[in-house]
């Protein structure tokens, strides 16, 4: 369960911290966020469900290393907590950057 999940799980913490700790830049508060995230979760089940369907998977996962709840479409739910960091993270920082780059402007 090390391997998969709980890195999975620190990205979440790390992400969440940098947003409500340091950065505030409020992404959490917009529905904008939200609508964006549920995007790409509607593209993220099909094609992480063909990727990892147990009939003939393309990508496998030593369920070692995961916490074996796969759902939907035997999607392992590590991939949709990595997602998730990696998505915020980034409209983090690009929210940080346009931030800096309007107070460097004024």
């Amino acid at each position: 369960m090390i391997g998969y999940t709980v890195p999975a799980l620190l990205a979440v913490i790390v992400v969440v911290a940098l947003e409500l700790l340091w950065w505030r830049t409020g992404l959490f508060r917009k529905t904008a966020y939200w609508i964006s995230m549920a995007i790409v979760l509607g593209f993220q089940v099909p094609v992480d469900g063909w990727l990892t369907k147990l009939s003939a998977p393309i990508v496998i996962y030593d369920e070692r290393h995961t916490a074996g709840i796969r759902f939907p479409l035997d999607i392992p739910i590590e991939d949709f907590v990595f997602g998730w960091a990696l998505v915020t993270a980034v409209l983090l920082l690009w929210l940080r950057q346009r931030n800096r780059d309007r107070k460097s402007a004024s």
